[in-house]
């Protein structure tokens, strides 16, 4: 059993994952709608990517003789104004993520929950790459997203990328 704290904020964590998919994949749609496919395949990945990362939070818990509870998920504000709006966002909305898996990471630490510090670790460097991920982006499309040829090499680049699964072993 986990301190009671700690359920709660990973339940909260979870539902911040779903979130995220489906912020992801509003922003993929946004993409598909300005036939920037590579884009599209970007976010759709990264939509596939939080997904998992709530279903990891909710096996952790599950393993941990924890309820899993799952509240409604807002609606995406997706009233983009241009194409590096979305990148923008993205960025801002990986660093509260961040700020949240740091949250329960410093209940833990009070606690001294050392196996769910473990389970954040992965987490926290996680976490590191996706803000990287995001504002690399944002500055590839700063160097070339207002040039026509240089925005469809970056939407080829992004449309190269491939899913994969995230390696985090319960």
């Amino acid at each position: 059993m986990l301190n009671s704290e700690i359920t709660k904020l990973i339940n909260e964590q979870i539902n911040k994952e779903l979130y995220s998919a489906y912020l992801y994949l509003d922003m993929a749609g946004y993409y598909a709608d300005k036939s920037l496919d590579g884009f599209e395949n970007w976010f759709y990945i990264q939509a596939q990517e939080e997904r998992d990362h709530a279903m990891l939070f909710r096996t952790y818990l599950l393993n941990n003789d924890e309820k899993v509870v799952l509240t409604a998920i807002a609606a995406p504000d997706s009233n983009y104004k241009d194409y590096k709006d979305p990148l923008l966002a993205t960025l801002e909305h990986e660093k509260t993520v961040t700020a949240s898996i740091n949250n329960i990471y410093a209940v833990a630490y009070a606690q001294k929950d050392f196996r769910t510090m473990q389970f954040l670790d992965w987490f926290v460097k996680e976490q590191g790459e996706e803000e990287k991920n995001s504002s690399d982006l944002i500055s590839k499309f700063e160097l070339f997203g207002n040039d026509s040829k240089g925005l469809y090499m970056l939407n080829q680049e992004l449309g190269a990328r491939v899913y994969t699964a995230p390696s985090l072993v319960l």
